[in-house]
């Protein structure tokens, strides 16, 4: 599959929950993109689908924001003490319907 939204990519950390949803806000109203990835792991991944619902039915409500894709994962590292984590992803991409 082609990825359409390398610019349009939202990495979710621990800023407040706002200032995600104004970047998929903004991505899409001033940037006028088609689709927006908003991109989680590990405890970030609930954050991830309130950034993503509330910005679809709160503030692009009247834009018709559609979930295209919902990407599970794992990633395996190691850590400082040179243990191996395995940590959940999760992509979700919205786009204009």
């Amino acid at each position: 599959m082609e990825d359409n939204t390398s610019d349009n990519s939202i990495f979710i950390g621990s800023k407040p929950l706002m200032n995600y949803v104004t970047a998929v806000v903004m991505q899409f109203t001033t940037q006028k993109a088609n689709e927006v990835k908003i991109i989680s792991r590990g405890k970030f991944i609930s954050k991830c689908v309130d950034v993503a619902e509330m910005s679809r039915k709160k503030f692009l409500k009247e834009l018709n924001i559609q979930i295209k894709e919902i990407k599970l994962d794992s990633q395996e590292f190691e850590n400082k003490e040179k243990k191996k984590i395995t940590v959940s992803t999760m992509d979700i991409v919205l786009k204009k319907d």
